[in-house]
């Protein structure tokens, strides 16, 4: 399909630079008609190489950047932040006033154990130093004593 490629003999010195030649209209081969939809497909274009081989191949149209959509004032980004800090403040509120309720309860009983503690001391304390009155319980008097082997005489 192709020619073979002609090999040259290394050149010494300066070096040769070829430019393709385009093909004239006049010199394209008839080909043969194909139904084409106007303005479908690009214009063919064919150029012939120094070694004498022709390339044919469509026109490339330069790509068109997409319009740029217009950005919102605020950056999504932005708005989220935004909501995790409030969400975070609040959760932090919440924290703040558990804590501080744990706390005061805390004292609460603290303060309860205190004040049991005080008022039975209390209690005890006029038990003791109470003035000999009425004394509950039986009184016995032991006046020599002896206990031999687990036994008690009198």
């Amino acid at each position: 399909m192709y020619p073979e490629p002609v090999r040259h003999a290394p050149a010494h010195g300066a070096v040769e630079v070829h430019q393709p030649t385009p093909i004239t209209p006049a010199a394209i081969h008839a080909a043969p008609l194909v139904p084409v939809q106007p303005g479908t497909v690009p214009a063919v274009a064919s150029v012939v190489l120094p070694d004498g081989r022709v390339v044919t191949g469509y026109a490339i149209n330069p790509a068109k950047p997409e319009p740029v959509a217009a950005k919102p004032p605020v950056s999504r980004a932005a708005v989220n932040v935004a909501l995790g800090g409030v969400g975070f403040l609040a959760v932090c509120g919440g924290l703040l006033l558990l804590t501080t309720f744990i706390t005061a309860l805390t004292a609460l009983i603290t303060q309860l154990i205190t004040l049991a503690a005080v008022i039975f001391g209390g209690w005890i304390a006029v038990q003791v130093f109470s003035a000999s009155g009425h004394k509950g319980g039986t009184t016995v008097n032991i006046r020599k004593a002896v206990i031999k082997r687990n036994r008690f005489y009198q």
